[in-house]
């Protein structure tokens, strides 16, 4: 659904996300794969990737799940705002992660997903859920 060339897979500049090493591997109305190499600049005072790289982690799956669904002719017109979100930790996360999620619902102005992240031996580390805003994106 998303076309790009750039080197993140994303189809728009997402600075913050770029910066965290946040990769797009697929998207489309089927559902949204990130993936992550965590390094040290990822981890907690434990050695663990941090909850907030895992929330990012989170919402960026489920942001762009949610976007897949855009009623706008083109989803690269629509920005995703979040609306809200719950995030629960179940066991420390190191090493490459990914993250699948899902569009469950939407409406004319919101999307509700869900998301997963497992870790390389498959195991879940992070379940999330979402609400996010359909927005149409500011003209430069």
């Amino acid at each position: 659904m998303f076309s790009s060339d750039r080197e993140s897979g994303f189809d728009i500049p997402i600075p913050f996300v770029e910066g965290a090493g946040i990769r797009l591997l697929s998207a489309d109305d089927s559902g949204t794969e990130v993936e992550l190499d965590s390094q040290e600049r990822h981890c907690n005072s434990a050695g663990y990737v941090h909850g907030g790289a895992l929330m990012t982690l989170l919402d960026v799956a489920m942001a762009i799940a949610g976007r897949a669904h855009s009623s706008t002719s083109s989803p690269s017109e629509t920005v995703m705002a979040t609306v809200e979100m719950k995030t629960s930790f179940l066991q420390g996360a190191r090493g490459h992660l990914r993250c699948k999620a899902l569009c469950i619902h939407k409406t004319r102005s919101l999307a509700f997903c869900e998301a997963e992240i497992r870790d390389a031996s498959g195991a879940l580390v992070a379940k999330g859920s979402g609400t996010y805003r359909f927005m149409v994106r500011a003209k430069t």
